[in-house]
């Protein structure tokens, strides 16, 4: 991919330098002359936790078609994040997904994706980014609103403020502003302040709590599934993953629902785990060695703003990332979902200026929507928590149940289900007509106590991925 400007404006300006805004900014580094990236933390060194991301000493996906994006931008960044100790394999052969009490047939799915902490994922992202002469990164500064034109119907800047002594307010000229903060972005009340309606939000109370811990990773573990995921259910509300990670490293992420919450003590999160459906994660974490302390991070919410249904919106001015969308993080969406956006973005680009708020939107919806039924509706399975149910619902959710129940022997079913997780096809794909009779199959032979034969690729013995 190219880095020259191709008309669309001198100068774009970024809020936030999280995985969202880092993709934003290199779909914007096609386009214009200038891109500013600001960041309210200071940045740590590679690798460093930082206070505005205290999700990043939890567990953290790139869903297949999330990472090929990103290759696409930063060409070789998986071989170098391989190169620092990242595992890359089989979404489906070297991982165990646990549903209905036992996991999917795995096989050999063709589709890969990375095992790697959030910290060195957004270092090196950064890194790259920085590589780029038009792109500049200012960390330690405060956006405090926007800049516009006097009628308001332009956004023409921000105004700043460093996080240093003796710093004054400034003002900086651009020619599109984008706001990827995140979750806690004030862009609703910026332009409720110039005069525009805020966006209607779609809220689903979930009441989630995530307790994590990183496990020393013993040398004979190396050969192994490198990604263990136990799925909640409304009879166990308790679920979780653990990833192989860079130095040697499992992390675990134990989920609760509705209240329900792991001890922030070694021994209690061990019993909390070994609580789950079924054992795999305890069993390989009975005997770890704990190398960081448990921490807890609470989500109260799946949040969408409908930025798409405004009738108004100032021109040069666009909401991405979390702060359009914030998923349930337990489905490892957000950060696959800002790089489609980011590609969304450079596409809408590419057709110039006019009405581009209207047209990014409404490409930002699009690929929303799937990820958001997968989200929401997983979460309403859950009785306790409050949203829209419909007979459709009730349905799918049933039909999902027996789908996991057969996938236990039928890899084909496995593969149907791990290509809607990883953004490959649509949700309704899993109820064509071939998917939904081996659901049947699968279910009447289950009831007789004889799996099916299962055609799908047999799984071959694998050497670690280093």
């Amino acid at each position: 991919m190219s880095t020259q400007q191709t008309g669309a404006g001198g100068a774009a300006v970024v809020i936030g330098a999280s995985i969202g805004g880092l993709l934003a900014a290199r779909a914007l580094a096609e386009h214009y002359g200038q891109v500013l990236l600001l960041e309210r933390d200071t940045l740590p060194a590679a690798g460093g936790h930082r206070k505005g991301t205290p999700q990043s000493r939890h567990a953290h996906a790139v869903l297949v078609r999330g990472l090929a994006v990103i290759e696409g931008y930063f060409p070789g960044l998986t071989a170098a994040l391989v190169a620092q100790g990242a595992d890359y394999g089989d979404v489906s052969q070297n991982a165990r997904w646990f549903h209905e009490g036992a996991h999917h047939r795995p096989a050999v799915s063709g589709h890969h994706a990375i095992n790697v902490s959030r910290p060195l994922l957004e270092a090196t992202v950064r890194a790259r980014l920085r590589e780029l002469p038009n792109v500049q990164l200012v960390d330690g500064c405060d956006v405090l609103g926007l800049l516009t034109t006097p009628d308001a119907a332009r956004v023409s800047g921000v105004r700043v403020i460093r996080r240093r002594a003796d710093s004054a307010e400034e003002s900086l000229a651009a020619d599109l502003v984008v706001d990827a903060s995140g979750r806690g972005s004030r862009s609703a009340a910026w332009l409720e302040a110039l005069g525009y309606a805020r966006p209607v939000e779609d809220v689903v109370q979930i009441g989630v709590t995530y307790t994590s811990c990183e496990y020393r990773r013993r040398a004979e573990q190396r050969a192994g599934p490198v990604a263990l995921i136990v799925a909640a259910s409304p009879e166990q509300p308790r679920g979780g993953v653990l990833l192989s990670q860079e130095g040697d490293r499992w992390i675990l992420t134990a989920a609760g629902y509705l209240g329900a919450q792991a001890p922030l003590t070694h021994a209690g999160l061990l019993e909390y785990v070994g609580g789950m459906a079924v054992p795999a994660l305890y069993e390989v974490l009975k005997d770890a060695e704990p190398v960081s302390e448990p921490v807890a991070y609470k989500i109260p919410s799946n949040l969408r703003r409908r930025y798409e249904r405004l009738a108004r919106f100032p021109q040069g001015f666009l909401v991405f990332g979390d702060a359009l969308c914030s998923f349930n993080p337990i489905y490892a969406q957000g950060m696959s979902v800002a790089a489609l956006e980011a590609e969304a973005l450079g596409a809408c680009l590419e057709q110039g200026e006019d009405d581009l708020a209207q047209r990014f939107f409404a490409q930002a919806a699009a690929i929303i929507d799937p990820p958001w039924a997968t989200a929401v509706g997983n979460d309403l399975r859950f009785p306790e928590v409050a949203g829209p149910r419909t007979a459709m619902t009730r349905l799918i959710a049933w039909y999902l149940g027996k789908l996991h129940h057969a996938a236990h022997h039928d890899a084909e079913l496995s593969l149907a289900f791990l290509k809607v997780a990883n953004l490959l096809e649509p949700p309704p794909s899993l109820l064509r007509p071939g998917i939904a009779w081996r659901v049947l199959r699968g279910n009447l032979w289950a009831r007789r106590g004889t799996p099916p034969a299962n055609a799908a690729t047999p799984i071959p013995s694998r050497s670690p991925t280093r």
